[in-house]
């Protein structure tokens, strides 16, 4: 009879177990990116080189240490060294690859490029892109070297010198940083990405919704937070949005930058910030902050200098909304709130109030900084914004407090439209509240 029960009640189990609904993957099914990749290739970057005013890009590829944009132009998968290279004519970008025979099966059935050049190993594809552009390029040459953009500097200096080493002086002449091309072409996100984009950012959020559910004060920690973000990963198989060691940041103390989560016990009375990203498709990234303030036993409401930090800051994000539209600078965007939070009291920020997000989390496109104490604007401050451009933003607000600074940083993610902007999901318009007991 022993035996008998044991098995029912391991029946049973397996049973309750087996009939848990599995978690529901948005992100579930074949990957969009090859078709993204083509529309991208075939409609923006045309656009992209025509603003930068290169007539060819050239982009060396190779095994091991590949280039940063090998995923957009289709090298991923390069072993032997490769040139993809991109040629304006006309208004269209007709795009070759000098590749050995190893990789060119591959690229014929990917069928992304107009033509596969089949090079033999010797002399190889680099002398081979080389001698096109010797005898068909007659404008400027992009290659990807950049001082100030670090995905558009996938070159490196052996490359570099063993590829121009093959042209002659007046063909080197015409060689310029492809830093303007990378940034005019990957800027903009097709509305294929936006909704991809916006399907994350609401994932991103509701999970930091429910992580703050699970807080108990002064037992749980901020790593405990972390953790349950990182399973809750798993468990659908999304990615890191940055480094995986400081994916979540959460920090119920002060202000700790860009950093790991401690063992720090959160306690009533602390403002917990969760900054907190996702990889989806391995390929598109988001960047939100949710922010909570644990009670204390006799308390219903923060205290009213914390209600007023979070207003302040809350609403310093919707003047930041409000202001962004095609057309207007990242650092005039930045100003608006520098001069709400000097009126409110708040101490001087020193982050940017935004930046571009997609593909990375600090993506390529307009700084949305430059207005703050102390700190020259970056060269993107003073570029526009236009339609189809992401950015993670916050609306700020610094005080002192015991050990340093405590920053409530309401960041959400929008998306440039015609007519202004749009948040990617929900905003948080209210500081959650955890209660003690």
């Amino acid at each position: 009879m022993a035996r008998l029960t044991v098995l029912l009640v391991s029946t049973l189990i397996f049973l309750s177990c087996s009939s848990t609904p599995p978690v529901e993957n948005p992100f579930d099914g074949p990957n969009p990116w090859p078709d993204i990749r083509k529309e991208r290739i075939q409609t923006l970057l045309p656009e992209a080189m025509n603003r930068a005013d290169v007539e060819a890009w050239a982009v060396l590829c190779r095994s091991n240490n590949n280039d940063p944009l090998a995923r957009h132009v289709g090298c991923e998968n390069a072993v032997a060294p490769a040139v993809f290279l991109f040629q304006m004519i006309d208004d269209s970008v007709y795009s070759i690859v000098f590749t050995p025979p190893g990789e060119a099966t591959a690229l014929q059935d990917i069928a992304l490029h107009d033509s596969i050049a089949v090079v033999n190993r010797s002399p190889g594809a680099l002398v081979e892109a080389a001698d096109y552009i010797n005898q068909n390029i007659r404008g400027r040459i992009a290659l990807n070297y950049s001082e100030a953009n670090e995905i558009a500097d996938g070159l490196s200096y052996s490359q570099f010198i063993n590829f121009t080493d093959l042209l002659p002086q007046h063909v080197k002449n015409r060689i310029v940083s492809s830093e303007e091309l990378v940034y005019e072409w990957l800027s903009v996100k097709t509305p294929a990405e936006i909704e991809i984009l916006r399907k994350a950012a609401e994932l991103t959020s509701k999970w930091q919704y429910e992580a703050y559910e699970t807080v108990v004060p002064n037992q749980t920690t901020d790593r405990d937070i972390a953790d349950f973000l990182k399973a809750k990963m798993r468990e659908i198989g999304v990615g890191d949005a940055w480094s995986p060691d400081q994916n979540p940041a959460v920090n119920s103390g002060p202000d700790r930058g860009h950093a790991h989560p401690t063992d720090r016990i959160i306690r009533p009375g602390s403002v917990i910030q969760i900054d907190f990203g996702i990889r989806v498709y391995d390929m598109w990234v988001t960047d939100i902050q949710r922010f909570a303030y644990v009670l204390h036993p006799d308390e219903t409401e923060p205290p009213g200098y914390i209600q007023k930090y979070w207003d302040v800051a809350r609403d310093a994000n919707r003047m930041v909304l409000e202001v962004m539209q095609p057309g207007i600078t990242g650092l005039e965007v930045d100003r608006v709130q520098r001069n709400w939070l000097a009126e409110n009291g708040s101490m001087n920020v020193m982050w940017n109030t935004g930046h571009p997000v997609g593909y990375v989390a600090h993506d390529v496109g307009p700084s949305l900084g430059g207005a703050q104490e102390g700190r020259e604007p970056h060269a993107t401050a003073y570029n526009e914004l236009r339609v189809g451009n992401v950015f993670a933003y916050d609306g700020f607000y610094m005080w002192e407090i015991e050990g340093g600074t405590k920053t409530i940083s309401v960041e959400e993610m929008a998306v440039v439209t015609e007519s202004g902007a749009d948040y990617l999901t929900e905003p948080q318009e209210e500081l959650i509240l955890i209660r003690s007991n």
